[in-house]
């Protein structure tokens, strides 16, 4: 880590899976080797709360139920009834994906992915495709329209602005999802340093608080680029 701060062992390092070399170059493997425990943590909850699906919910069936039930109500309201429910598979999936790999990093020996740009620029590139995809599917060639603002004798100047201010939605879901998981593990090792475990367990638990927000606010950029496209042009 920058700035002498002394670097923990890792569990990909333990695997010599932080890094792999093609045609005698060395590339980084660490947040591939994380993404994998993410997706293989969300399979193994999954299939425990399936398993134990019941009429009377358990502890964690309540949870998952509540936090589904809960997304779902809110992206069916911003969307309307017919778009909410048909995207909001994608949606609670990148928002639990997300979530996962952000509450990875404060688990020792483990990393968050979305603390490196290559993972989260993959997630920011996908979302740029989809809401992309929907709006020209549902609405084909006056998707152009989207882009021309309000006023014909403007739209030359506005498709510009359009097409510069879309083009720097990945980048801003990258480097707003990297920054503030980057920041809080660096702010996290600081506390430890200075004082541990009286400092760290307080900031600890506003770290968890965060990443799960962090989350949350791109599950609610996605929904709202997609109802920018799903919308009539104005």
């Amino acid at each position: 880590m920058a700035g002498g701060l002394p670097e923990p062992v890792l569990l990909s390092e333990i695997f010599h899976l932080d890094h792999i070399v093609i045609a005698g170059q060395t590339v980084e493997f660490r947040h591939v080797f994380y993404t994998w425990i993410a997706m293989l943590i969300l399979f193994v909850v999954g299939w425990v709360v399936r398993r134990n699906v019941s009429i009377i919910p358990g502890k964690l069936q309540s949870f998952f139920e509540m936090l589904i039930d809960g997304l779902e109500n809110f992206t069916v309201t911003n969307l309307g009834e017919k778009d909410g429910r048909r995207v909001y598979p994608v949606l609670i999936g990148l928002f639990l994906i997300i979530a996962t790999e952000n509450l990875l990093g404060l688990l020792p020996a483990f990393d968050a992915p979305t603390a490196n740009v290559n993972t989260n620029i993959g997630m920011a590139l996908f979302v740029f495709l989809l809401y992309n995809y929907e709006g020209i599917k549902r609405w084909r060639f006056h998707y152009v329209h989207h882009f021309m603002g309000p006023m014909l004798p403007l739209a030359p100047f506005m498709m510009i602005l359009e097409f510069i201010s879309h083009l720097a939605r990945p980048l801003s879901l990258t480097l707003r999802l990297f920054g503030n998981i980057r920041g809080e593990e660096i702010v996290l090792v600081l506390f430890f340093l200075m004082a541990p475990f009286v400092s760290t367990i307080p900031i600890y638990f506003l770290f968890l608080l965060a990443k799960v927000l962090q989350a949350f606010i791109f599950y609610m950029l996605t929904m709202i680029y997609l109802k920018g496209a799903l919308e009539p042009a104005h």
